[in-house]
């Protein structure tokens, strides 16, 4: 019987999936970890044979947990967003490696956009601003810096994708060239709009000089997307679902009603919140997105991105070697009265909202012979924290206040962070004892598509979790304040 959903969750270090039954309970799990290459300054690249390759085998690994593809009656998938391929259309084989979101190397051609006045347009058109995070630049340095590429894409020859598009090209054979209206409203080439979205903005696909025959269909969430190739998996499966992974994280956190938020602290943090039929007019550099496409529901969402955040408890685990696992640093942190003055600026690939510098680098600040390796990683979890406040302040100052924070993402097991976070953003903290949210609101949109439930019946689910209240002294607050800030200039 085919009563099971598996989510596939591509993810910017790692890709999993996750098989569950008709009540979400978690069947089957693998998880493969990929590569990062650092080429060059501000540069961060993946291979896009080993995100396929990775994904297959989780897949037949997770099937043959769950006693094979006749238990699985859909797929979903959710995705690292932004990142960027551009493949032959007759052998799929990728024209240069995948670019991340975290990549800056066009923060030159964006500037360059800007100063001719096309930031407007763009905010305009997409809700979005003009940054090396989106794919659309990145699409460009493809098409100009890979041989022949431009006038073959002209040709008609090449497909983009995000890696949502990518995955269902392989999935399906290369018989559908698709996305979602969430990873669309997030290339800087779709209006922005409810349901399907806006369509592709050919305003802007001239102004990246990006042609039309690259881009794929533009669909809902929930959708049917085609099925998988039958040899992949001993049977043709049904693909219902594909959520970039923050608005997936939105829906897994049933944030379906306006003014609902939650916060994924994964390798970077993401801030969305739901503003309905509402269209975001961010004053305070925010994000106007689509928050998803689900059966009888729709609804736009206003984001904040910080670039890194899991990525700091990564470096100072892999290449400072100061804590053996991310499990230390919360240990690490409460073996200290305070932070000693010191305060990190992690800002290795430039800093997003609301500061959207791509020129800025990372720095720590403080330091004394009193400093020790504890201080450095409380300063980098601290770091997590501090950015977060920056961007409950925009989004207060664009007249979304948010009255609590639902959190998800690998960090959030962190308790002593938890609670920091609590006591710096004075807001209650909701932690959900099930956190794969991701994976969670891919696998929600599927069984919606196949009628297994409604929106309105996820929302009104009860979630299990703990809560964390604010606890630290106004004064301490504000001095803890006034030192990020010191910082951060310095860094800006």
């Amino acid at each position: 019987m085919a009563d099971f959903i598996l989510v596939i969750d591509e993810g910017t270090t790692s890709t999993r999936a996750i098989v569950y039954d008709r009540n979400f309970h978690e069947v089957a799990l693998a998880q493969e970890e990929v590569a990062l290459q650092y080429p060059d300054d501000g540069w961060v690249e993946q291979s896009g044979e080993e995100i396929w390759s990775r994904t297959l085998s989780v897949c037949r690994t997770v099937i043959a947990k769950a006693g094979g593809a006749g238990r699985i009656a859909a797929i979903g998938i959710t995705n690292q967003r932004e990142t960027t391929l551009v493949w032959e259309r007759t052998t799929g084989k990728t024209l240069a490696p995948a670019i991340i979101w975290q990549d800056r190397r066009t923060a030159a051609a964006c500037e360059a956009l800007k100063a001719k006045g096309h930031e407007c347009v763009a905010q305009d058109e997409t809700g979005l601003l003009l940054d090396p995070y989106f794919s659309g630049t990145k699409i460009g340095w493809v098409l100009d810096n890979v041989t022949g590429a431009r006038a073959r894409a002209e040709a008609g020859e090449l497909a983009f994708g995000t890696v949502d598009t990518f995955l269902l090209w392989r999935l399906t054979g290369g018989k559908v060239h698709a996305t979602d209206v969430t990873n669309a409203s997030r290339t800087l080439l779709c209006r922005l709009g409810l349901g399907a979205g806006g369509g592709w903005s050919a305003r802007m696909g001239e102004i990246l000089n990006v042609p039309a025959s690259l881009l794929p269909e533009i669909k809902p969430s929930a959708a049917n997307y085609g099925e998988t190739d039958a040899a992949l998996f001993g049977r043709a499966i049904a693909i219902c679902s594909v959520l970039g992974d923050q608005q997936s994280a939105l829906v897994g956190q049933g944030c379906l009603s306006q003014g609902q938020a939650k916060v994924t602290f994964g390798t970077g943090a993401f801030l969305v919140a739901n503003t309905g039929k509402v269209r975001p007019n961010s004053k305070n550099r925010l994000l106007a997105t689509m928050g998803y496409a689900l059966p009888g529901a729709a609804a736009m969402a206003l984001e904040g991105s910080i670039f890194n955040a899991g990525a700091v408890i990564k470096w100072l685990r892999d290449d400072l070697k100061l804590i053996q696992s991310a499990d230390e640093s919360a240990a690490a942190a409460a073996s200290l009265p305070d932070n000693g003055g010191v305060y990190m600026v992690p800002a290795f690939t430039g800093l997003g909202a609301p500061h959207w510098n791509a020129d800025a680098r990372g720095m720590i600040c403080g330091l004394t012979r009193a400093a020790t390796s504890a201080h450095l990683v409380r300063a980098g979890l601290e770091s997590v924290a501090y950015q977060t406040h920056d961007l409950l302040a925009a989004f207060a100052g664009d007249g979304a206040p948010i009255a609590e924070l639902r959190v998800d993402g690998g960090m959030v097991a962190n308790d002593w962070l938890m609670q920091f976070l609590a006591d710096v953003c004075v807001l209650p903290v909701l932690r959900p004892d099930y956190r794969e949210m991701t994976a969670l609101g891919a696998a929600a949109a599927a069984a919606m598509q196949l009628g297994w439930l409604t929106a309105a019946d996820w929302a009104a689910r009860s979630v299990p979790g703990k809560r964390f209240e604010p606890k630290m002294k106004a004064g301490e607050r504000k001095g803890l304040l006034t030192g990020w800030r010191g910082a951060l200039e310095r860094a800006l």
